[in-house]
């Protein structure tokens, strides 16, 4: 009795790794075996990066506040500390933005805290 291969759900599974290796360069692109490896890393990556994209931003935040904060003579640590004092409900993104986009903003946070 002749073997039996199920080659469509196979070509499938191919294809689906070399659609996921498209624009990658030289063998990555067209070959299944390299393909599948680049996919693979790329994936675990692309895993780790979408928490580490977190921490970046968290840490960009906090260079621009304390940048913003310095200008009016306190540190990042000093301006935190009183605005959670004070209990003034704005987050970390929009601290960065106002310290960026609207320096009079932040002027009237950095006065409220002071």
């Amino acid at each position: 009795m002749p073997r039996s291969v199920n080659s469509v759900a196979a070509k499938a599974r191919r294809k689906k790794i070399l659609k996921l290796a498209k624009g990658y360069f030289g063998r990555r692109k067209n070959v299944h075996t390299v393909a599948k490896n680049a996919v693979e890393k790329g994936l675990q990556y692309a895993y780790r990066d979408r928490r580490q994209k977190k921490r970046n931003f968290r840490a960009l935040w906090i260079q621009r506040i304390n940048a913003g904060a310095r200008l009016h003579g306190m540190s990042y640590s000093e301006f935190m500390g009183k605005v959670n004092a004070k209990g003034i409900e704005l987050n970390r993104k929009t601290l960065a933005d106002l310290a960026m986009n609207n320096p009079e903003a932040f002027k009237a946070v950095v006065d409220s805290v002071k």
